[in-house]
């Protein structure tokens, strides 16, 4: 049996996922979630073969639960389910530990095939994207330049997925249970390590790494 996660903040989208997958004899859908920190608990806890996550998720983005799940829980094959075809997204995706990336309007069947070829540990794109060229992608995602997020600790990106979305340090404090003095500790150095100085940046930063929509 393999068993999946399910991270989606539309609860409506969760419950389609989860009708789909269940409807094939050896998928078991055993967690859901809709917020990216619940994601990446979740995941720890159940420890399942494979992981469906939409990018643009409340809390932690969907990029930054591919790199946390990735590095800690390197079993779970994980799947992005994202609208976003450009190829910075799909590239971003893969460098990140992803080993399928599948659109929002593809067939079930493409879902159902993408989840069985990451959990034998092969790699999976929509045809739309293979029509782009598998190749190129592939090649694109093993090529890792020196890229300033990578030297962020995870409780760093937390803050700044967290920022991104507006919260202010109290927020940020609550939701990660620390204390605003500490989140600004991280705020601070999150922004040294990234050469950004103010709110704005932070957010032109967010969009350009695919944690925040082109259209926010």
């Amino acid at each position: 049996m393999i068993t999946i996660c399910l991270a989606d903040d539309h609860q409506v989208v969760r419950q389609g996922l989860r009708a789909l997958l269940n409807a094939e004899a050896d998928f078991s859908v055993v967690g859901e979630a809709g917020d990216g920190l619940d994601a990446i608990q979740m995941v720890e806890k159940l420890k399942p073969h494979a992981l469906v996550v939409d990018l643009m998720m409340p809390g932690v983005g969907g990029l930054e639960v591919v790199r946390q799940i990735s590095r800690r829980q390197p079993q779970c094959a994980i799947v992005v389910l994202s609208m976003y075809e450009d190829e910075s997204y799909v590239l971003e995706a893969l460098r990140t530990g992803a080993l399928g990336y599948v659109l929002k309007g593809s067939s079930a069947e493409e879902l159902v095939t993408a989840v069985r070829q990451v959990v034998a540990g092969q790699r999976f794109l929509s045809e739309q994207l293979v029509a782009e060229g598998i190749d190129f992608y592939i090649l694109q995602a093993n090529e890792k330049p020196e890229d300033p997020y990578e030297t962020l600790t995870p409780r760093e990106r937390e803050v700044l997925h967290l920022s991104t979305q507006g919260m202010n340090n109290t927020e940020v404090a609550k939701k990660l249970f620390i204390s605003p003095r500490t989140v600004e500790t991280h705020r601070a150095n999150m922004m040294r390590k990234l050469d950004l100085h103010n709110q704005t940046e932070l957010i032109r930063y967010a969009i350009r790494r695919g944690i925040l929509p082109m259209d926010q």
